[in-house]
């Protein structure tokens, strides 16, 4: 079975980007189950449910959380309903929903986790349940379920955070995928005891720009404290990141794994 799993998709240019990229991507590698990071669809924060419904024809399975899940109100009912492919981070509190889900496959169904790190910007004081004990307690609810695969998002600030976390699911999911960054990492792999990873994916959207932000915006601020509103960059190049993995459909480990990367 391949999964792909598509970074953070940054508002309309990384929505462009999704459905530029992906429909001849799935073509040509046989995919067969699509996750994406989803907390920044809408304008950057969130997903509303006509950028939903939009995704889903472009050919997405599955929808992981972060942040800004919870930014939109409207996204509430889809991350409460396990009938709908929405999911919101398992350890943070506010989010409604359960944090993981089974999601339907021809091959099987498909255990998908949101998980959210320690800390996350300017969120460091959301508070949240501990990453690990979280994790621990969804693979043992969910053991006696018959599935295919496990896809594990982290998203969060320290790459430490993101290769502890890897490891400590090595052999107990099939994929574990950081990101937040919005910048690829170059350490996709397959760690010793079957588990596909990378530290970060990297984003969808603009390429030429702050992680999606204008520089117009960003600069004045940084340089001479001026209080800027962020605005998205959707000019210049774009980008597609996104990580797939071969999973062996009869031990639900990998086999293979590379990080994709799309500029025009």
């Amino acid at each position: 079975m391949k999964i792909l799993y598509i970074g953070d998709i940054m508002a309309e240019p990384g929505i462009l980007a999704v459905e530029k990229a992906l429909p001849e991507l799935v073509a040509k590698e046989g995919i067969d189950f699509v996750a994406a990071q989803a907390e920044n669809v809408t304008a950057g924060k969130g997903m509303s449910v006509a950028d939903y419904e939009r995704l889903r024809r472009a050919g997405l399975h599955a929808f992981t959380g972060g942040n800004h899940t919870v930014a939109r109100p409207e996204l509430a009912p889809l991350l409460e309903d396990v009938n709908m492919p929405v999911i919101g981070p398992a350890n943070m509190i506010d989010c409604p929903g359960p944090g993981y889900k089974f999601v339907e496959t021809p091959k099987g169904k498909v255990l998908v986790v949101s998980i959210l790190g320690g800390i996350v910007g300017r969120h460091a004081d959301v508070p949240t349940d501990n990453p690990l004990t979280m994790i621990d307690r969804i693979l043992a609810r969910e053991n006696s379920v018959d599935k295919i695969a496990v896809v594990v998002n982290f998203h969060g600030d320290y790459s430490s955070e993101k290769v502890v976390f890897g490891h400590y699911l090595d052999g107990r999911a099939s994929m574990v995928v950081g990101d937040h960054w919005h910048v690829p990492t170059a350490d996709a792999r397959i760690l010793p005891k079957g588990t596909a990873h990378i530290t970060d994916v990297g984003m969808c959207g603009s390429l030429d720009s702050s992680l999606g932000v204008a520089f117009s915006a960003i600069i004045p601020r940084w340089r001479d404290g001026i209080q800027t509103r962020n605005e998205l960059e959707t000019g210049g190049r774009m980008q597609f990141n996104a990580l797939l993995a071969d999973i062996d459909e009869a031990t639900g480990r990998a086999v293979a794994v590379r990080h994709i990367r799309e500029v025009w």
